[in-house]
């Protein structure tokens, strides 16, 4: 194991992946930029930003709004980027693939419309002690709202969910369970798929915040078995302002749609 690991150390070639980041060929106070907060936003390759100047250069229309063949090249790329999506989380159907303008917005727009629709006084919505505030301050103002209550997961000492705690706070009253897949501040990756299975064997509805865990594992979200699945893609390498939510079809009623496709 210990050879294997020094092996793959010695094929990663910093320097050629280096060479794909124009912005790191800048220094910062007399250095080379060396740039660790991708947590926060990851740079972007030049193949991302060529495909912007292009879009811009050749092709700058509105999408879904025009019969001309700007209009209709725009529309296609952008089709085509649904379909890319689904692919590469895994979901069963281009019509589960919700385009946003971030995490944030894909955990308001299912607070927003299936939460403030669907829970009632007394429903119980559960989140975890590790999550990023904007899978937290919804839930505290839709549960204020409808009169639910908002549980936590509490988490030990070495930053893992207490699994037994969360057992504990699962009941028939659980309506939603919303947790991130990979902590922003402390790296955990959290065991997703065992939650959502508990939380699906007692009705509940699982959305998963994949914002740091897209980047770096392998999404299956019909392996998953979530409900919902938010990410964002500038820390993906790709441009900022632009997010997915993936949604379950049966979820989409006509109102969460319509509010959807105004985003």
């Amino acid at each position: 194991m210990e050879t294997a690991t020094i092996n793959a150390i010695h094929t990663f070639d910093v320097t050629a992946i280096r060479k794909d980041f124009p912005i790191l060929n800048r220094e910062v106070k007399g250095h080379p930029l060396v740039y660790l907060d991708n947590a926060a936003t990851s740079q972007k390759p030049q193949s991302v930003i060529d495909a912007l100047v292009h879009y811009y250069s050749f092709n700058n229309a509105n999408v879904h709004r025009g019969i001309h063949s700007l209009a209709e090249e725009a529309t296609a790329d952008f089709e085509a980027t649904r379909d890319a999506v689904k692919d590469f989380i895994n979901a069963a159907s281009r019509e589960e693939i919700i385009y946003t303008r971030g995490t944030t917005e894909g955990i308001n727009l299912v607070a927003y419309t299936w939460a403030r629709q669907n829970l009632k006084p007394g429903d119980e919505v559960i989140i975890s002690g590790m999550e990023h505030h904007s899978n937290i301050v919804p839930w505290q103002i839709i549960c204020e709202q409808n009169n639910a209550r908002l549980k936590v997961i509490p988490v030990n000492d070495s930053g893992e969910l207490l699994m037994d705690e969360y057992r504990t706070l699962l009941n028939d009253r659980t309506r939603l369970v919303a947790v991130n897949h990979v902590s922003n501040a402390m790296g955990t990756v959290n065991p997703v798929k065992e939650i959502i299975q508990l939380a699906h064997e007692i009705g509940a509805v699982v959305l998963i915040d994949g914002a740091q865990s897209t980047m770096h594992l392998d999404i299956d979200v019909q392996d998953l078995d979530c409900d919902f699945f938010v990410f964002s893609s500038h820390k993906l390498l790709g441009p900022t302002g632009m997010g997915i939510l993936y949604g379950k079809k049966t979820f989409w009623t006509p109102c969460l749609f319509l509010r959807a496709a105004v985003k």
